[in-house]
């Protein structure tokens, strides 16, 4: 390639990048778009999702000889509006759970049943519950 032809292709190399940079500004709005965010999550879900790290910590993590032979199973992801924890034995995960723990509504109402609510340890781990709904994760009642 000759000198001259050197120097026409880097010029139209150059020309071709002013044009497509020009046709790239002339693709802009006049006026700057608003971003609209993605809705953040429900009262529901962020009570649930305190609840669930408190009954992980606290139930599990620490070892409660009342939760020794059960497994938490989350379903915070739940598409029907209501995401829950499920408290399962740790042996038949597909077995029915002995506590459900959901929440629903713009209040994040919580509700449980299930048998263990029924057994000795019922009315701590209501109390567990109610308390870390209200956001106070710690482990035990303040006396």
């Amino acid at each position: 390639m000759s000198m001259n032809a050197g120097r026409l292709a880097s010029r139209g190399c150059g020309i071709a990048v002013l044009f497509l940079a020009g046709s790239l500004a002339a693709c802009q709005p006049k006026t700057p778009v608003a971003f609209v965010a993605a809705p953040g999550k429900s009262a529901a879900l962020r009570t649930m999702e305190q609840v669930a790290l408190a009954a992980q910590n606290c139930w599990f993590a620490a070892k409660d000889p009342a939760f020794q032979n059960y497994r938490l199973s989350n379903e915070l992801g739940s598409f029907s509006g209501r995401p829950r924890i499920l408290i399962v034995p740790a042996k038949s995960m597909e077995s029915r759970p002995v506590l459900v723990v959901q929440a629903e509504g713009g209040s994040a109402r919580v509700e449980s049943f299930g048998p263990l609510l029924d057994g000795g340890n019922g009315a701590r781990i209501s109390a567990d519950i109610a308390r870390w709904a209200k956001g106070d994760a710690s482990c035990a009642a303040k006396a």
